[in-house]
Parts: structure tokens; C-alpha cells; sequence
């Protein structure tokens, strides 16, 4: 049986429905009826040959083969904010003389009706700095600088020197002094084995004929025994130069010592013994003893003592004051 033919309405149906490529593709083998169907087709469906390959992006705004575009006369324009045109007619202004101000707080002008002060040169120390500046810039002196823990009526400073009562062995030597060993000693005793720079400049402040508080420490009863005189300033600890001695010192040499002794006497033994922990318990905030420097500092072996502060301290032991506030300071007198 022979194949079964397509109808014309078919035919032209799938024509109908082909894309505008494969028609523009079909142009050359297509009949005439097809060729005249391909030539109604829209303009827009036809791609133009060209020999210029389109790039990707934006298209040329002027093609190769087009006008050239224009150059401008000008200087090339660089980007950001465009350049102002000064014209030639406007006069330059004049720029005054002034320096540039920069940038901070404003120069103060200098006045010549206001007086200058003078600076005052700041004395090289540690601390705080002066609140209230000596006038004229005047250095501070020793004179100008009064001890606090002087008495006014005697001009006599109070101090605390602790001691160890007990035997303790220290390089093959017991370095224990008591005040008993004070009152046995017929010559004034060189209070020698002081190495801490604090106590050190302490005893550089001791004057003759203040009194000092013995206080025996490193013990079972710490606390204050007795009361001594200072009877000779401070002078070259020889101890520190001595090999075998307890606290032997290489780093101080004889031509630049470091440490020094003060020579005490003994004056007497307190009839009761104040101890370490009376003295904290009247060392608690608003007590007398508050300031105690013993109590802040408790490891320097040298600490000064108030006049109000040696009186209480008295007061704790039964005692009243007598020559160290009775009799003057012999500070000025000359040693026999």
C-alpha cells in the first residue's frame, strides 16, 4: 500500500508555526510561495552582517567607520571636583603676613604690661609636688624645713630603734643586743648593722640629745623595753667594711660609703614593757597611735616617733615624761 500523503492545510499549518530563524535559514532552498512568505517577515528578524565585532558592555557611541570625535582644545579634565578658572581681570589678593595658625589651643600674646613671674625651680625630689611654692622662687633649706617629730619646747626629735634580744647566729657571730647589754656598755654604743636606705636617711636626721625608743624585736614579746639618747651624730658604719661582720656590705667602699651608725646611751628601762599588740590596738583609725610610722612601716628598724605620740606611748607604759621634755637639746653643744 503506498504512503499516505500530507494534506496542503497540514503543511502550511507547521510553516505557519516555524521560527523566523529556520525561515530565514530555509530562504534558499525554500519554493517560490515560500520565499515570497520570507520576504513579508518582519525587518527586525534579519540580523545584519557587519565586519566590526561587538564587544561586550555599552555599544560604541561612535563607531570606527563614523566621524571621529571631537578633541577638545583644552587641558584634558582629571576627575573629582573641577578645577576653578581664575579670571585674568580680577586682581590677586594680597595675603597679610601672619603665620599659620595651627592646630591646639591658640597662642597666647604676650602683654607687655603684665608682669612677668619668674619660675620657680622645682627642688628634684619624689612625692607630690609643692602646693603652695615658696615666694621668689626661694630653695627650700633644712632650716625652712622643720622636723615633725620635733619638740617644740626643746627642739628635740623622738625616734624608735628596734634591736634582737635573743641569741641568733649570723656568720658564726649572735647578733643579739638587748637593752640590758645598753646598760651593761660603758662607752657609747655604735648602733651599726642598718642597711636600709629609708632607715639610713633617718639616722642622717638624728641630732645630739634626742631620745630614742628601745624596742626589742624578732622575739617571743615584741615591743618597747627602755629609753636611750642619741650622743653622737651619724658617722661611717665601719661594719660594712668588714669581711667577717654579720652585714658585711661589698658593694660600699670606703671612699663612697653608703651606710652609718649613730652612738647611743642608755637612759632608762620602762616599768612595763609596751607591747607590739597594745601598740596596734591603739593604732586603729582615730586613735592616737594612728600614724605610727612603726605600725605603717614595720619593717624599717628606724622610724620616728611624734612628741604627742612618745607621750601616749609613756602614758601605756605608767609612765610620766621627764628629761626629754623638761631639760633642752644639748644639740649645739660641742662634744667634750
Amino acid at each position: 500500500m503506498p504512503p499516505k500523503r500530507k494534506s496542503e492545510r497540514a503543511v502550511s499549518a507547521n510553516d505557519t508555526t516555524a521560527t523566523p530563524s529556520k525561515r530565514v535559514k530555509n530562504t534558499v532552498d525554500a519554493t517560490p510561495a515560500s520565499a515570497a512568505f520570507a520576504a513579508s517577515a518582519p525587518v527586525s528578524d534579519v540580523i545584519p552582517q557587519s565586519s566590526e565585532k561587538r564587544g561586550r558592555g555599552r555599544p560604541r557611541k561612535y563607531p570606527i567607520d563614523s566621524t571621529p570625535k571631537p578633541v577638545p582644545d583644552g587641558p584634558k579634565r582629571g576627575r573629582g571636583r573641577p578645577r576653578k578658572i581664575v579670571s585674568e581681570q580680577e586682581p590677586e589678593v594680597a595675603t597679610p603676613s601672619v603665620p599659620k595658625r595651627g592646630r591646639g589651643r591658640p597662642r597666647k600674646e604676650p602683654d607687655s604690661t603684665t608682669p612677668v613671674t619668674p619660675k620657680i625651680k622645682k627642688k628634684d625630689g619624689r612625692g607630690r609636688p609643692r602646693k603652695n611654692p615658696l615666694p621668689n622662687g626661694e630653695a627650700e633649706t633644712a632650716e625652712s624645713k622643720p622636723a615633725v617629730n620635733s619638740n617644740p619646747d626643746t627642739g628635740r626629735s623622738f625616734w624608735l630603734m628596734k634591736a634582737e634580744p635573743e641569741s641568733r647566729i649570723e656568720k658564726g657571730k649572735d647578733v643579739k643586743f638587748s637593752i640590758d647589754d645598753l646598760a651593761a656598755a660603758d662607752v657609747p654604743e655604735p648602733w651599726d648593722g642598718v642597711r636600709n636606705h629609708v632607715a639610713k636617711n633617718l639616722m642622717r636626721d638624728m641630732r645630739k640629745g634626742d631620745y630614742a625608743f628601745f624596742y626589742h624585736s624578732n622575739c617571743k614579746v615584741p615591743g618597747i623595753v627602755g629609753v636611750m639618747e642619741i650622743v653622737r651624730e651619724h658617722s661611717t658604719d665601719e661594719s660594712a667594711f668588714d669581711t667577717n661582720h654579720p652585714y658585711y656590705d661589698p658593694k660600699s667602699k670606703r671612699e663612697d660609703p653608703k651606710w652609718v651608725v649613730v652612738h647611743v646611751e642608755y637612759r632608762r628601762k620602762l616599768g612595763k614593757q609596751v607591747t607590739l599588740h597594745e601598740l596596734k590596738s591603739h593604732g586603729q583609725p582615730g586613735k592616737p597611735l594612728e600614724n605610727l610610722q612603726m605600725i605603717k612601716q614595720s619593717r624599717l628598724s628606724v622610724s620616728s616617733v611624734t612628741p604627742a605620740q612618745w607621750k601616749y606611748i609613756l602614758e601605756l607604759a605608767g609612765e610620766e615624761p621627764q628629761e626629754e621634755f623638761t631639760r633642752e637639746s644639748s644639740g649645739e653643744e660641742e662634744e667634750a
